[in-house]
């Protein structure tokens, strides 16, 4: 067998014809050719038989037997009318203004949503900013064909997560049906939220039927006036966690005890947390109120048993507490409303200053609230999708630019699939 018949099997290259090949110290150089009958395709899409001028140009190729592989083509220039300027022909092996085949570039690409860039560059022998440049060309590349990425959206979530120090945001979309990234924005502004808006269109964005936030006053003016037609539900993570907040600051404005009842109130409590030391005793006291009543250990029992005894106003918010959570746990959406409105009138009538603050907090947002429960939906899976985010930053050991974190964004998390180069599967 002759070894340009060896090369034309062990180096396929679409649209071309193999014509030689040259060695060389650091690899394999292969000549092609395409075809005369065809035309000569601008990147635009526009295509013509006539040429403004040639050059040679190389592309890196999937290495043979260890050793590197260049694919050398005279590539042309076209003067294109629709670009209405002299452009470079675009060939069917490698994607435009690329140094690399597309081969090349997807196995890059696949291999970057395993591992860091770094340790790609190390297996494939290039620069990190080659890797860096394949993803956002491939990421760019699929992002464009998938023309139905944000068609059937019925039910999203949006929240924003820090990729930096020094208050620098982005600003995330997902689909809770899929679990999906549709949308990767940089900042946390309401420009870079009505830039999804714009993308989507009124017709797909009167679809919406439900969105997921946290009580951003960023987000909720964007979302009332772009998505009318959806119905706004508050992450119930945001609401507990304002109840907790309550609870803390009306535990911070109890009077201090005297020592003779700080003394009992002390040795009562120590007597009944095995292993905790007095000191570390007030503390504990602040754990067990912030816990869940189905997650409390046997001490942290003994704890509300002693503040129910000792300072019923704390024990009184510590209950609405686990109210306010049986609105998410264990009530259906039929009765939501009714129960809401019940809770927020015992919070009123309790008597405690930061529990009615927190019934006009909610109040105001009730709706949100409610809707939360009735869809069934929280921002749950966008803070799954955080965390993976977070692994991504982790394992690249931080981004310099937002693009390219965005760009590994799109890549791992938005459902794009790349098969690897692999002949005779």
């Amino acid at each position: 067998m002759r070894p340009t018949t060896v090369l034309k099997r062990l180096v396929s290259v679409p649209g071309a014809v193999t014509t030689g090949y040259e060695w060389t110290d650091s690899g394999v150089i292969v000549d092609v050719r395409r075809p005369n009958r065809l035309k000569r395709h601008c990147p635009c899409g526009w295509s013509t038989r006539s040429v403004y001028d040639h050059r040679p140009r190389k592309w890196r190729h999937l290495d043979a037997c260890g050793w590197k592989v260049w694919i050398r083509y005279d590539i042309a220039r076209v003067d294109c009318p629709r670009c209405q300027r002299v452009r470079t022909e675009a060939v069917p092996w490698a994607r435009p203004d690329a140094r690399l085949t597309r081969e090349v570039e997807d196995e890059i690409a696949w291999l970057a949503q395993q591992m860091s860039k770094k340790r790609v560059a190390e297996l494939m022998r290039c620069a990190w900013e080659t890797v860096d440049a394949v993803v956002t060309r491939v990421v760019a590349e699929h992002r464009g064909r998938s023309h139905d990425r944000l068609n059937g959206l019925r039910r999203i979530g949006v929240d924003e997560i820090s990729y930096r120090r020094g208050h620098a945001y982005l600003t995330i979309i997902a689909d809770h049906d899929t679990g999906r990234v549709v949308w990767v924005a940089e900042d946390r502004t309401q420009q870079a939220l009505s830039s999804f808006f714009v993308a989507l269109g009124p017709k797909r964005s009167a679809r919406l039927q439900a969105i997921s936030c946290d009580a951003s006053s960023i987000y909720l003016p964007v979302l009332r006036l772009l998505a009318p037609a959806a119905r706004l539900c508050l992450d119930p993570f945001h609401v507990v966690k304002w109840c907790n907040e309550a609870m803390d600051l009306h535990y911070k404005s109890v009077p201090p005890l005297s020592p003779q009842q700080r003394e009992k109130v002390s040795t009562e409590i120590y007597q009944r947390c095995v292993g905790l030391s007095p000191t570390r005793t007030w503390s504990a006291v602040r754990a067990a109120l912030r816990r869940g009543a189905e997650n409390l250990k046997e001490h942290q029992h003994s704890l509300l048993g002693v503040i129910r005894r000792h300072d019923r106003r704390v024990f009184r918010a510590w209950q609405l507490k686990e109210e306010l959570r049986e609105l998410y746990a264990h009530i259906t959406p039929r009765d939501a409303r009714t129960y809401l409105k019940k809770w927020l009138s015992r919070c009123r009538r309790s008597r405690i200053q930061e529990m009615v603050m927190l019934a006009r907090r909610i109040d105001r947002h009730f709706e949100a609230v409610v809707a939360a429960v009735e869809e069934q939906v929280s921002n749950g899976r966008i803070e799954g999708i955080n965390s993976k985010i977070r692994i991504i930053q982790r394992r690249g050991y931080g981004y310099p630019k937002p693009a390219s974190l965005i760009a590994m964004i799109y890549l791992c998390l938005s459902g794009i699939s790349i098969l690897l180069p692999m002949k005779g599967r």
